[in-house]
């Protein structure tokens, strides 16, 4: 009950406070030696809490970055404060899909393997700015890029199974209802908080789509929202929110608490395609217009495929 009603009234059950309340049921996590794991976005907040997480716990971590310095940094203070941590840089730019690719050839050439695949790479540009494939930013990497490197390292996921796909969206994206006819925002003056929380929308979509995929290949595909978490990708796009907000912000490694559940309790293996916080599935929408048909969930597969030339 009250998860639930955290959960309702929104304010207190994505804040550190929440997290606090909710953390005092947890157990630990189990060991994860002997298991891949990539994390993309791994430079800072979130996504580097979630591979000190994992990499407490003993996986072989992978740091999928655009900046090799920034990745080393990212790496040697992993190996601080995990001193017998198994970490590595990879360099992929995940909104440049030949990026993704040549990435994704250079790691199946070599691995045998990839127990858990975590999307957490994301931006909010203020601005609309078109990429090298032409894409709209912040879908190619919010959407379109990891769409493409679930597609191309899927037999490595299967190899492994039961193996874990994370998608890391946002409380966001509550708001937002799929614009299948302006996907990349072209329409009208660029809002880029209402660019950004369609992304998030979209990858809760394609998580269900890549669940029904994926099942019988062993492949467990979740998505998860942190709560509002005080990292530097919110001081920059959302200063006021993040100054009204700091004292109940969340840390990172609170954020990127249920990132590590998920890729290394059993629970979550009991299901697939469902979206979490705080380690309990939630509702994938709270008011009845945001919702999307299946036509639209259908297009948005096509567009990705499409952009991404899989076919």
């Amino acid at each position: 009950m009250l998860d639930t009603l955290l959960d309702r009234t929104v304010l207190p059950g994505y804040t550190s406070v929440g997290y606090k309340l909710r953390a005092r049921a947890w157990d630990d996590l189990p060991s994860m030696a002997g298991k891949v794991v990539i994390v993309t976005g791994a430079t800072g907040g979130i996504g580097l809490a979630a591979a000190e997480g994992f990499a407490r716990l003993g996986a072989d971590v992978r740091l999928l970055v655009r900046n090799a310095e920034r990745g080393e940094r990212a790496a040697a203070k992993v190996r601080s404060d995990v001193p017998d941590a198994h970490v590595g840089v990879e360099l992929c730019d995940v909104s440049d899909l030949a990026s993704v690719r040549a990435f994704a050839e250079q790691f199946t050439a070599r691995e045998t393997r990839l127990d858990v695949l975590v999307h957490n790479a994301g931006v909010l540009p203020p601005e609309r700015t078109v990429t090298k494939d032409g894409i709209e930013l912040t879908f190619a990497t919010n959407v379109v890029g990891p769409f493409l490197l679930t597609w191309l390292l899927a037999d490595l996921l299967a190899a492994a199974a039961p193996s874990r796909v994370i998608n890391i969206s946002s409380g966001g994206m509550y708001t937002a209802k799929l614009d299948v006819d302006d996907l990349q925002s072209a329409e009208g003056s660029f809002d880029g908080v209402r660019a950004y929380a369609q992304t998030k929308r979209a990858e809760v979509i394609l998580t269900e789509l890549w669940a029904e995929r994926l099942h019988e290949r062993g492949v467990i595909v979740h998505s998860m929202h942190p709560g509002w978490v005080d990292t530097p990708g919110v001081q920059e796009s959302l200063p006021t929110f993040n100054k009204v907000m700091g004292p109940l912000l969340r840390d990172a490694g609170q954020g990127a608490d249920t990132i590590v559940w998920l890729g290394a309790a059993d629970a979550p293996l009991r299901s697939t395609g469902e979206f979490w916080h705080d380690r309990r599935t939630r509702p994938t929408h709270r008011v009845p217009w945001t919702k999307e048909s299946d036509e639209d969930r259908r297009r948005l597969w096509d567009t990705c495929v499409q952009l991404s030339e899989v076919a």
